[in-house]
């Protein structure tokens, strides 16, 4: 599996296509599988979080979810093909899900997010088993209190509904950190982290335009919606900046 190292985090060098067949390939051999989506922020957070890099590190297949990461990897002279975001990869998998029967289970976002989500892809896909729902808003290791009660019964209740995939949206580092604690624990064959995909399958949110997504700038619609997100897309100016200078760095 290639991959390239962008600001000491490793990518995997996939298109779609490839992903795709790498994920369902070991759904149907009946194997763990643990797929992470950094966008250029959570590249940034893992230089100074060195959890969340040891769990990218650690996961069986790392997709590059935003046009900074290409762009990147081009300034570094190792140019990935395409970008592969997080709600297109899972939408892929439930073309695949529907196709051949297959389970999921969703988990994260606020109360009947989840369950509303789970309606709509059962509308839209009438073959997938929508094997159970749960909200993110419950104590664990997610939140800081790791063996909490709450947390051992959804993890119980994952576990009886032995999905094919399990899509897990709380958050970037707290999926990825519920997924590497406890996917061992879980009857389950795929998770993966889907930060607000969710959201946009239940109907909360409203995905960016075609246009948007086409030239890789879904950020920008995200923020004239929510300019409260300056903050979070400053991420975007530093991981560009930061690649740069290790470029030019004599080695």
């Amino acid at each position: 599996m290639e991959k390239i190292q962008i600001l000491g985090v490793p990518i995997d060098k996939v298109d779609m296509k490839e992903a795709l067949n790498r994920a369902t390939n070991a759904i149907e051999s009946n194997r763990k599988y643990f797929i992470v989506t950094p966008n250029s922020e959570i590249v940034v957070e893992a230089n100074k979080n060195e959890e969340l890099l040891n769990i990218i590190k650690d996961a069986d297949l790392v997709v590059p979810d935003g046009i900074g990461l290409v762009i990147g990897s081009k300034i570094i002279g190792k140019p990935l093909s395409e970008r592969v975001t997080g709600i297109d990869l899972m939408e892929q998998l439930l073309k695949y899900a529907n196709k051949n029967f297959k389970s999921i289970y969703l988990i994260g976002g606020k109360e009947g997010i989840a369950f509303d989500a789970g309606i709509n892809i059962k509308k839209k896909y009438p073959n997938i088993t929508v094997a159970g729902t749960h909200h993110g808003y419950f104590s664990g290791i997610h939140t800081g209190k790791p063996g909490h009660s709450e947390e051992e019964e959804v993890i119980e209740h994952i576990t009886h509904a032995d999905a094919d995939m399990v899509f897990v949206a709380l958050g970037a580092l707290k999926q990825e950190r519920f997924i590497s604690t406890y996917m061992n624990r879980i009857n389950g064959r795929l998770f993966m982290g889907v930060g607000g995909s969710l959201d946009v399958y239940s109907g909360a949110v409203k995905r960016a335009p075609k246009v948007y997504q086409n030239l890789g700038i879904e950020w920008l619609y995200r923020l004239i919606k929510e300019p409260f997100r300056i903050k979070r897309m400053m991420s975007l100016p530093v991981f560009l900046i930061n690649v740069l200078i290790k470029k030019e760095r004599p080695m």
